[in-house]
């Protein structure tokens, strides 16, 4: 049996001699490997298919998403290719224009390059098949659709100028969107948590029950985290929404400053204070963030939800559409599976936002490492946040909730939610609090093994009784003196819209 050896970079196993041999690699083979590595495509090919020749075949230009299911439209046609390549045009005219204004473009060159329309996106693609430059292959389509006046496009500017700007351009408008739903979503968190203001129901923590709350406090405890997180997200399209048209280092040795001014004015951003060839990625990063942690907040709902779907809790389900099914071989099954999709997406949305904080760190003035990065992460993490906030908005208006079961399992522990009100009543009459949480904690692990209501157990201590009278205790067990405080914290949450009587309970 002749030994196997590994012959080339495909790291195949062939049939070698006995003896090992060097591996050579002739010239034409090595560049062949060399271009081939290149021209790899995306997407491996499927079964039947042949590879394509070149990374342009059968592909856009890298900025349409990956996954259209977790995107809608609307987002979608701010990212995809056409979309970009009428970016890259807004910028370039902005910028004629200011030159234009200062006599460096002429007039009937300026206006036949104001009738120019956003390239076509497979011409482009064609053209950058030969160049390898998407900037370069994107002019030289303009040029073949104005003529020789295009050649007072892109005077004096490096592609960052383009690119960047365009980006920044992007990411306001998909910022405009999310933070438009976002503002929809607080709204409607509001008026569901003053509905519920007053359904009493369990509190857990490490997932024991604990005291009593309402379920429209909790909703309320969503609605103050979805206010911080739009500041964040207004913060975030504040931080990005910077351009530059400063040249090949962010000198202006080719370009006026004045361009960059008046171009970035009629862009709707602000001038990069100090660009290098790119506008400092600590911006993108800080968005990326920002939507993560936005992300996270809509993870939180999702979470809870699915926990109070569970069949022995059934407090709260997700919609459950007609004719919606929920497994292929139980036909019973209600799975929360809108809730598990959103948690899933918020571990994209935050990947993301530590890929941007990656980027923070390029070579000197600039490389491109960041670029193919944020090909993916920006384009991505607008389209999945623009989703997730669309698709939660859709749970909390039409969750189902269950208020007799809300009652059950605030019953199930027979009273033993109100141990902290017997405690401090034991020692407002006096008691030591050690002392105290000794004989309602021997009372509790009665209570806890045999089943017997709290209040009842606690009745026949003769300690406890020698302190606390059967009115005394009674009052500890009122789940409407437990609650009391609950109009206090909506006051101070919402304001004279906390005031609105849901009559959905006790308060």
């Amino acid at each position: 049996m002749r030994p196997f050896t590994l012959c080339g970079s495909r790291s195949r196993l062939i049939r070698g001699s006995a003896r090992a041999r060097p591996l050579r690699l002739r010239e034409g083979l090595l560049a062949g490997r060399a271009e081939a590595t290149y021209n790899a495509p995306d997407r491996p090919a499927q079964v039947g298919q042949s590879r394509p020749a070149d990374p342009y075949q059968n592909r856009r230009s890298g900025t349409d998403p990956m996954i259209a299911r977790y995107s809608r439209p609307e987002m979608r046609a701010l990212w995809d290719d056409a979309a970009v390549y009428a970016s890259w045009l807004e910028v370039e005219l902005a910028a004629a224009e200011a030159m234009a204004a200062r006599g460096t473009v002429p007039s009937d060159a300026m206006n036949e390059l104001r009738a120019a329309q956003p390239p076509d996106a497979d011409h482009v693609l064609e053209i950058e098949r030969r160049t390898r430059h998407d900037v370069i292959a994107f002019l030289e389509a303009i040029e073949n659709q104005v003529g020789p006046s295009a050649r007072y496009l892109h005077l004096g500017m490096t592609s960052s100028d383009v690119l960047d700007t365009s980006l920044a351009l992007r990411c306001v408008r998909s910022l405009d969107m999310i933070i438009e739903a976002w503002d929809e979503l607080v709204e409607l968190l509001a008026v569901r948590a003053v509905e519920f203001k007053r359904l009493p129901c369990v509190g857990r923590s490490h997932g024991i029950h604990a005291e009593p709350i309402t379920f429209g406090l909790k909703i309320l405890s969503w609605h103050q985290e979805f206010v911080r997180a739009a500041e964040r997200l207004r913060r975030a399209r504040d931080v990005v929404a910077f351009g530059q048209i400063s040249g090949a280092v962010g000198t202006y040795n080719t370009v006026d400053p004045g361009v960059e001014i008046d171009a970035m004015a009629a862009l709707g951003l602000q001038v990069e204070p100090v660009s290098t060839q790119v506008v400092p990625r600590d911006r993108h990063a800080e968005m990326l963030n920002h939507m993560a942690v936005a992300a996270a907040a809509i993870e939180r709902i999702a979470t809870e939800i699915r926990g109070l779907q569970r069949t022995e809790v059934r407090e709260v389900e997700e919609p459950f559409g007609k004719g919606q099914k929920g497994s292929s071989v139980m036909p019973h099954k209600r799975n929360p599976i809108k809730c598990e999709n959103l948690v899933g997406l918020a571990r994209l949305v935050r990947a993301y936002a530590g890929t941007g904080v990656e980027n923070i760190a390029l070579w000197h003035e600039r490389d491109i490492s960041h670029s193919s990065v944020e090909r993916v992460a920006l384009a991505d993490a607008c389209m999945l946040l623009d989703f997730m906030t669309q698709r939660v908005r859709g749970v909390i208006a039409g969750m189902h909730v269950y208020p007799e079961n809300m009652q059950r399992n605030l019953d199930q522990t027979n009273g033993l939610v109100f141990s902290s009100r017997v405690l401090e009543r034991l020692i407002a009459s006096g008691i030591v609090r050690s002392e105290a949480y000794v004989m309602i904690q021997r009372n509790a692990m009665r209570c806890w093994e045999s089943g017997e209501p709290l209040q009842h157990v606690l009745a026949a201590d003769d300690e406890i009784r020698a302190q606390l009278s059967d009115a005394d205790l009674a009052e500890c067990f009122d789940v409407d003196r437990v609650l009391h405080h609950v109009d206090t914290i909506f006051r101070r949450a919402l304001g004279a819209a906390a005031e609105t009587d849901s009559g959905a309970g006790p308060a």
